[in-house]
């Protein structure tokens, strides 16, 4: 008579990785289905765990979807990083300076053509990020854009006189035909008419600077 089978003993996850594995979990949600779909019991299933378990890193659904947020919104630095870096001449060169701020806008844009879902969730929790003038956030789409425009500013390209609180309107327009061409009125026009669109935004922002 054989021995009965014996289940091994389960492993249990270091809390670090169970809460890591929710944020990724919220994440792929929202990569899906934007801010609505990052709900805890939907993160528990897809990690493995039960559904209390998640209150044991999240007080609730919404502080799953702060820090959902912030990973968003860090992606979408991550690629404006990466287009200024293919920028090529030195901090202060005139032209360098102008294409560095063009790479800004064209992630930006792409971005949230690419990623939609994530592109809402980014800014689905305003108070997660820091917006005022002089926040220390040089990491993020924001101050990446500042400092893109102080960049101008040495370089003789805007006149110093107006780069206090320029990012603002700067960042509405961009923002706003992202919107437009994304979720707005304008998503199913041809592809050739959006790309034509986008171009128009990018160039009236830089001919408005100089």
């Amino acid at each position: 008579m054989s021995e009965p089978e014996v289940a091994p003993p389960r492993r249990r996850r270091p809390r670090g990785d169970v809460r890591a594995g929710l944020v990724a979990a919220g994440i792929e949600l929202a990569r899906t289905g934007g801010p609505d779909a990052v709900v805890l019991r939907e993160a528990t299933r897809m990690v493995g765990v039960v559904p209390n378990a998640a209150y044991r890193h999240f007080a609730d659904r919404d502080e799953l979807l702060a820090e959902v947020c912030t990973a968003a919104m860090n992606e979408l630095a991550d690629r404006m990083a990466a287009g200024i870096g293919r920028v090529r001449g030195g901090r202060g060169n005139p032209g360098a300076a102008q294409r560095r701020l063009a790479a800004i806008g064209t992630a930006y844009l792409e971005f949230a053509r690419a990623e939609p879902g994530l592109f809402a969730t980014a800014f689905a929790v305003p108070q997660r990020h820091a917006y005022a003038a002089g926040a220390e956030n040089a990491r993020t789409p924001l101050g990446l854009l500042r400092d893109a425009l102080d960049e101008l500013v040495e370089a003789g390209v805007l006149d110093r006189q107006r780069r206090e609180g320029i990012e603002y309107p700067i960042w509405s327009i961009v923002h706003g035909t992202a919107v437009l061409t994304g979720q707005g009125p304008l998503r199913d026009a041809p592809a050739a008419d959006l790309r034509r669109i986008e171009a128009q935004t990018l160039a009236f922002i830089g001919t408005g600077l100089t």
